[in-house]
């Protein structure tokens, strides 16, 4: 199965949780922000939300600078 992530081609095994796609790439714990399918995700959803085949997600990282 796949995904766009980003605007890219991205492989998932099986639909999988937000949360547990996000572990998968190392992003646990990181301030960010997601969108699927041009809606906008709460983290309070982010373990009850399910990423299927050919979705489209796109994941932004928050970084504090100075």
């Amino acid at each position: 199965m796949q995904i766009l992530l980003n605007g890219k081609p991205h492989p998932i095994g099986t639909s999988l949780s937000l949360s547990e796609l996000l572990e998968s790439l190392h992003l646990t714990g990181k301030p960010i922000v997601a969108e699927l399918n041009q809606e906008a995700i709460l983290t309070r959803l982010f373990d009850s939300t399910l990423i299927k085949e050919n979705d489209r997600l796109e994941i932004i990282t928050l970084a504090a600078g100075g």
